[in-house]
């Protein structure tokens, strides 16, 4: 979401703030803020403050203002924000300080609780400036920081014990000039110490050329960095205790990926953060309702929706086919998914009780920005999806949704199309509730299952063997079927292009029940045709297993994505791929993950730039 980069010791420390925060500038561009502990001379007498500066936009724009500024000093931290609450400016940027100003804190994540926290700190006298959830920990600290009697370090994990959410944070104190005490929970944090001083950023490649030997500390963990290079580690109870220290091998090249052979892979294995942070601060569990405060439709409004269409491109265009399922399931509104290219030549029946959701991951999709702009034109209200802070779409659509994925390198979208899914299933349930068509406890039921998501798909990373013995069975085919029903068969649609993208391998996807109406004739006994088959537990169960009956007896080569406990699935397929429990519904968001892998291991197997596929663009800005 955010980079968040500290430093402490012997030497300057803008130096290397500056340029963690530009090797991290991937996680978030849309400001970027250093604070120094540096001396000011007051009557005579030189004494310790807080340097801060911080500008909107990325971090060459602060460079450029810290140009001739005098920013002396040898302990500070550093932040490059990826917004979340607050519009991206200069106001709501990193760090953020306390009411005395000699607090800092750089912060990675979301604070859930932090609008109860922040009503409680005003009462109590606290003056906030921006609109950030990250604020209120600078003045929780201030507070725990006079209650303590000027213990740092206690003060912080008290603060810490006072926030739900996820976070990374660094925090600096005027009167502590040499230490920075750090922190993290759901968000990355690695730490370092070298000749000269210690170190922490949100990733790797901010602490490589410094030091190769890391600790990564667990949830809730404090650390306190030092300026003669030691570091001090401490459970959530106060209790001291030794890391383990990790030595890295990589180039500064790999360790940009974070230790990840390629992008596409890290970007898959950050899907459970992305997911928690899609969720994170939607669901009031007093009130037991979903909440999207970015929406400006009424009640009335809402109620008098007759049509939605989903307009998008490419994967974006598979996670509205998911969501279209969804909202007409749960909210009863017809909705048509359309290719955005051809939705301003398919004449569209558009009114002013017409709602249209435009997907892009970039913002910058070309051809969904003409259909973003025949809809406003008939009178639509336009929904934007996007990745992208500040992008076109954004000023093009009269309401903005960010998707949590933060940057996405790899040009195979992996992540965001896990976070539009994620976010569109939320949206269908919103709907629903507002429409009075499900009910308090229901809604918190699904809810509490997309809880679950995230556990359940770094289930699924933490052994992969089966889809990489699938992969290598399947790498030299000339193509692949893709098969499902429902919701299953969407996420087939997906599957069969992520494997055409990486993989050069030809693919396609039908709805199971259409596979005897022509493309089984695509089975060719003699190579094995392989067939991927999404045969989750769902309503259709026994009907998907009655058409791989059908294709094994062609001679395919049966890959079964399924449901954990379906004993019977192993006699049928020839590769089973098992994934954890969840409703119908949700079984999208899990099964996308190992096909995500089995094309990547296909791509890898066939020597294919998994990250940089030929002829393709992350962000395609023509029609």
């Amino acid at each position: 979401m955010c980079g968040i980069v500290a430093f402490t010791g012997a030497t300057e420390a803008l130096p290397f703030l500056l340029d963690g925060l530009k090797r991290l500038e991937y996680r978030g561009y849309d400001s970027a803020g250093v604070a120094v502990v540096h001396s000011e001379a007051q009557g005579g007498a030189p004494k310790a403050a807080l340097k801060v500066v911080r500008r909107q936009g990325k971090v060459a724009t602060l460079i450029e203002a810290l140009s001739g500024t005098e920013v002396a000093g040898t302990c500070g931290i550093g932040h490059t924000r990826w917004a979340t609450h607050g519009v991206p400016s200069e106001q709501n940027a990193h760090p953020h300080l306390d009411c005395s100003g000699r607090i800092a804190v750089a912060h990675n994540g979301i604070i859930e609780n932090y609008t109860h926290l922040k009503d409680r700190l005003v009462e109590q006298g606290h003056c906030f400036t921006s609109q950030t959830d990250t604020e209120v920990i600078a003045h929780l600290v201030e507070q725990n920081y006079g209650e303590t009697e000027g213990d740092l370090t206690e003060a912080v994990r008290v603060t810490v014990a006072q926030l739900s959410g996820s976070f990374a944070l660094a925090i600096l104190h005027a009167g502590h000039p040499d230490i920075v005490v750090v922190t993290r929970n759901d968000s990355p944090l690695v730490l370092g110490s070298f000749e000269d001083g210690a170190i922490a950023a949100s990733d790797t490649p901010a602490l490589i050329e410094k030091t190769r030997d890391i600790v990564y500390i667990r949830d809730r963990d404090l650390a306190v960095l030092h300026g003669d290079g030691r570091i001090e580690y401490f459970d959530p109870a106060g209790e001291p205790f030794v890391p383990n220290v990790y030595h890295v091998e990589w180039s500064l090249e790999q360790a940009e990926k974070g230790g990840y052979p390629d992008f596409m892979l890290k970007e898959i294995s950050e899907q459970p953060r992305v997911i928690r942070d899609t969720i994170a601060d939607r669901f009031d569990d007093r009130t037991r309702t979903l909440r999207f405060p970015e929406l400006p439709l009424t009640d009335e409004e809402l109620a008098d929706i007759d049509r939605i269409y989903i307009v998008a491109c490419g994967t974006s265009y598979h996670a509205g086919l998911i969501g279209k399922e969804l909202i007409e399931n749960w909210a009863r509104i017809p909705v048509e998914v359309e290719v955005a290219s051809e939705f301003r030549y398919g004449n569209p029946i558009i009114s002013a009780d017409t709602l249209v959701i435009a997907i892009s991951q970039s913002g910058e999709t070309a051809d969904t920005l003409e259909a973003v702009r025949l809809a406003r034109q008939a009178g639509a209200h336009v929904i934007a999806l996007t990745n992208v802070v500040g992008s076109r779409i954004t000023q093009e659509a009269q309401t903005v949704l960010n998707i949590k994925a933060n940057i996405e390198i790899a040009v195979a979208a992996t992540k965001s199309f896990l976070a539009q899914v994620t976010l569109l299933t939320l949206l269908g349930l919103y709907f629903a509730q507002e429409r009075l068509l499900l009910t308090g406890p229901q809604i918190q039921e699904i809810f509490g299952e997309m809880r679950q998501l995230p556990g359940q798909i770094e289930h699924i990373l933490a052994d992969t063997a089966a889809i990489e013995r699938a992969a290598k069975a399947c790498c030299e085919a000339t193509t692949a079927l893709f098969i499902g029903r429902g919701v299953g068969a969407t996420t087939c649609y997906e599957g069969a292009l992520k494997l055409k993208e990486v993989s050069y391998l030809h693919a396609e996807a039908f709805s199971a029940g259409e596979i005897k109406h022509g493309p089984i004739a695509l089975i060719d006994a003699a190579a094995g045709t392989p067939v991927v088959a999404v045969v989750t537990q769902s309503a259709t169960r026994d009907k998907m297993l009655a058409n791989i009956e059908e294709m094994k007896a062609r001679g395919a080569r049966v890959i079964a994505v399924a449901t954990e406990g379906d004993g019977r699935i192993e006699k049928l397929a020839d590769h089973v791929i098992y994934i954890p429990p969840t409703r119908e519904c949700l079984s999208p968001i899990t099964a996308s993950v190992p096909l995500q892998l089995f094309a990547r291991y296909i791509a890898v197997e066939r020597g294919c730039d998994v990250d940089q596929p030929r002829n393709l663009a992350k962000s395609v800005t023509v029609e």
